[in-house]
């Protein structure tokens, strides 16, 4: 086993996303190994709209570049699909050749490399765990129309990309696919980015890779990872981060996160600083639990983008906000997720995390019981928000709040989700804190079978 695929959790992220199963009892969402003592929010948590790590890391420059996820949005580095190409070094289509100029730009101290166009690099052997050499320095890959790096089928099995600490990768208009890893702990079957190295994607895709004892099917980051104007799909980790894993900073703008599988969180799995712009996370399936996004530690921004038609065997079919993180989502769709069997369709909130949620609709997603919509414990707030057409199989068609849940709305509507038991709108476990405030324009109505069960101000 190579010293990069050592099984340090620190390094990848994966062992704190894996020891930490989701137990569906009488505590509801709360971790089997958590052990986090309850405490009640302080009364102005509620009040303040947090501004996160992730708000203050990235800058003014990366959110004032957005335009609605148009395809053609030319990233710093990328020379786009219209502007002029870089100056670089082309590459014949030859994977021999491709190493060869790998090896030698990271010996010049970096590179500027022009793929061919029309060309698959065939890669047959292993190089260090991976099948090009290990990016040391600052290189970029200029991809053309259809030009694909990929792991032939018969040969080892090994992941494509390493980029080592001092290491910085930039992929521009290339499909990274068919890498696969075997041994436990070996993540980023894809793509493996060490701390203090970084990978910025452009107009790329990273597709059909495997992580067969490992997470980070697609992407493993302990580093910093942009993925711009790209698609992260059919990718497959055996644990933690089917599309993507994050332990370091994370940044998803204008991309897809699509069709990814996991036993837990199968789109995106984050336990550091992720922010995700303009972008989808959809048709994502986890084995046991969070179909979507699993934020398992540290803080997020999810805005201006769509959570949908993801689907969880157990628990949360879409965004869970594990314990103690801090969450920020912004005029974001969260919809038609799925927990099959058990609680959370749309949204988890999990012991003292801190959720706050503006401008959005959460609407027909569905629970195997209670939550369809959404399911809390912990602090959650809601502003101008609407959330219908959920269903639970139980109680909490729209809204789930376990007794150490604070749930505050503002200017928000619950309307016509369904229940098959009890609290079609809202249901507040005994010792829950639910606060409407219905002068700001907050409404619950036309639910089923009732729009709410212990709710101060709202008509049964």
């Amino acid at each position: 086993m190579s010293h990069q695929e050592q099984p340090d959790t620190d390094r990848s992220g994966g062992g704190r996303a894996k020891s930490r199963w989701w137990a569906v009892g009488v505590t509801g969402l709360a971790l089997t190994t958590a052990g986090v003592a309850a405490a009640a929010p302080a009364a102005n948590a509620v009040e303040r709209t947090r501004t996160t790590v992730a708000d203050r890391l990235f800058t003014d420059e990366h959110r004032d570049k957005r335009d609605g996820g148009k395809p053609d949005d030319k990233s710093k580095g990328d020379p786009g699909k219209t502007g002029k190409k870089s100056p670089g070094t082309p590459v014949s289509c030859d994977a021999d050749a491709l190493i060869a100029a790998i090896t030698l730009s990271n010996a010049r101290g970096g590179g500027v490399l022009d793929l061919a166009g029309n060309c698959t690099y065939l890669l047959t052997a292993s190089i260090d765990d991976a099948g090009l050499p290990a990016i040391s320095s600052p290189i970029t890959l200029n991809g053309g129309e259809h030009t694909t790096i990929e792991r032939a089928a018969a040969v080892d099995q090994f992941r494509i990309l390493n980029v080592e600490a001092g290491g910085h990768l930039t992929l521009n208009h290339l499909t990274v696919t068919g890498g696969q890893t075997t041994d436990p702990g070996a993540d980023g079957a894809g793509i493996l980015v060490a701390a203090g190295g970084s990978l910025t994607t452009n107009h790329s895709t990273i597709t059909r890779n495997i992580a067969g004892a490992g997470s980070g099917g697609g992407i493993a980051n302990s580093g910093t990872a942009r993925i711009r104007s790209s698609k992260v799909s059919h990718n497959t980790a055996a644990t933690t981060g089917g599309g993507i894993l994050n332990s370091g900073l994370l940044e998803v703008s204008k991309a897809g996160i699509h069709a990814n599988t996991a036993l837990n969180g199968a789109g995106v799995a984050s336990s550091e600083t992720v922010r995700i712009e303009h972008s989808s996370i959809s048709k994502n399936r986890a084995q046991v639990a969070f179909g979507g996004l699993l934020i398992d530690s540290g803080t997020a921004v999810v805005a201006d983008s769509s959570v949908t038609h993801n689907i969880a065997t157990g628990v949360v079919g879409g965004i869970i906000a594990s314990v103690g993180t801090q969450v920020t989502i912004r005029s974001t769709t969260i919809a038609d997720n799925v927990s099959l069997t058990t609680i959370s369709g749309g949204l988890g909130v999990d012991s003292n995390a801190s959720v706050v949620v503006t401008d959005s609709i959460i609407k027909n997603n569905s629970a195997g019981t209670n939550g369809g919509g959404i399911y809390t414990i912990s602090e959650l707030v809601l502003r101008n928000t609407k959330i219908f057409g959920n269903q639970a199989g139980s109680q909490g068609g729209g809204i789930y709040n376990e007794p150490l849940g604070t749930l505050t709305l503002f200017a928000s509507k619950v309307t016509k989700n369904i229940a098959a038991t009890d609290g079609g709108g809202i249901y507040n476990e005994a010792g829950g804190t639910v606060n409407l405030n219905t002068a700001t324009g907050t409404v619950v109505v036309k639910n089923r079978p009732n729009n709410c069960v212990d709710v101060p101000g709202c008509a049964g």
